[in-house]
Order: structure tokens, then sequence, then C-alpha cells
């Protein structure tokens, strides 16, 4: 049973979605406010954390920006309408998706499974790697080493980096990044992939041959460039 952790001041509201994600087999635990819920976080572990932005004590960038310097568990945004700049600088800050208030029970549920769906491939063996170029990524534990630096991604960012480092050279739509990393449908407004690929760039050190790593393929997509695209890319 996956444990859930809901973090919002709105108590009729908490009330009404603790029992509905407990009827759809979550085991949930439930805060009203920042504080209270950072404390739960770090006395104990979570598979998602669904978060509130406004909130008394301690608003959910905090919290987010808080929980961000000590693990990476899985982060659901709780966001209003017409927010698009609170959507932003949460997906920048390391949340793993949104979902806009109000929302429907079964709109919630299928982000909530989208999140555990793609963030599930961490429990594994822990020797597996992947390789490429100067990236060993480390699925398992969610981190990355390069050029001898150990660097912490969020759980979309790994599953993002693996898409790209095991496709090479391939163009991949922001519509096929947004249905097989983040489980969603991509809209015209959504920017979350490309936030997070924003993440990625700004972790990631630049190659010691001064190339670019992804190329941004105007109004379709990203390539992740190999050693003959590098090439090409600067001739």
């Amino acid at each position: 049973m996956k444990n859930l952790l809901l973090i919002d001041d709105d108590k009729e509201l908490v009330s009404f979605l603790e029992k509905f994600l407990t009827s759809a087999g979550f085991k949930t635990e439930v805060a009203f406010d920042g504080e209270e819920g950072l404390s739960k976080i770090l006395s104990k572990d979570y598979n998602l954390i669904l978060l509130d932005i406004k909130m008394p004590r301690m608003d959910g960038f905090e919290v987010l920006r808080l929980l961000r310097q000590k693990n990476e568990t899985p982060v659901l945004m709780l966001t209003t309408e017409n927010s698009e700049q609170d959507i932003l600088l949460a997906l920048e800050m390391g949340a793993d998706d949104y979902i806009s208030k109000p929302f429907s029970e079964q709109e919630l549920l299928k982000h909530v499974q989208a999140v555990l769906r793609y963030t599930e491939h961490k429990t594994g063996n822990t020797d597996d790697k992947i390789s490429y170029q100067d990236i060993e990524l480390f699925p398992t534990q969610q981190q990355i080493t390069c050029q001898g630096f150990t660097i912490e991604l969020t759980s979309t960012e790994l599953l993002l980096l693996e898409k790209f480092i095991t496709h090479p050279g391939d163009l991949l739509t922001r519509s096929d990044l947004s249905e097989q990393i983040l489980g969603k449908k991509l809209i015209p407004s959504d920017r979350s992939i490309d936030m997070h690929l924003s993440n990625l760039r700004r972790k990631i050190p630049i190659r010691l041959d001064g190339q670019l790593r992804v190329k941004n393929v105007r109004g379709r997509g990203y390539v992740w460039l190999g050693e003959q695209e590098a090439i090409i890319q600067s001739s």
C-alpha cells in the first residue's frame, strides 16, 4: 500500500480527499499547515506528497524548498486556477507535477497514479547503471555522477535524463515526453517538460568539449546530442 501525505489548510477539502484516497487503496495521512507537513515528512517516508501552495505558518514553496534540500520524495503540487507563475516556480523548485483546483476526484487519482507509476522504477537492484558520455545514471538511487560530481535528481528529472541518454540523436517531442514521463497528454499551455529540462540543464555540468548536451528543435521537441550530432551542430 502506497503512503501519501496530503498537506492543505482547507480542512473540508482535506477530509473529503482523505476519504477518497483511502477508498482508492492508499494509506493517507494529513497535515493542515506547512510546518506540520514538513515535520511529518522529516520523520517518515512517503511515496508521494500532495502539497498545497497557500497555507499559514509555512507555505508550500517553503516546504518544497526545505524538502528538496534533504530528499527527493515525489511532490504533486495543488495549485489554483490561472496561477501560471506559481506553477512554473513550483516546477523550477523541483515539484514533479501539479494539478489545478478545482479538480475532480478522478482527475486527482489519474495524477497520483501517474506520478507513482513513473517513480516506482526506483525500487530495484541498486547496482543498475546506465552510462553515456560523461554521465553515469543510477535509476534506483535517484542520482547521477558526472565529471566526478554526484548529483541528486528528482524522479521526473531522472526519468527525463534516462529517456534522453538512451535515445541519443533522436527527436523526442514534447507531447511524447509528457505522456511517457509525466503520464499525461500535453496541452498547449503546459510547460512542465520545459521546466524539468531547464532544471536538468542547470544541475548537469557543461560538456568538457564545450558542446551542447540538448538541442531545442523549435516547435517539435528536443534532441540529446551524441558525438556525431555535436560535431554537426558546431559545423
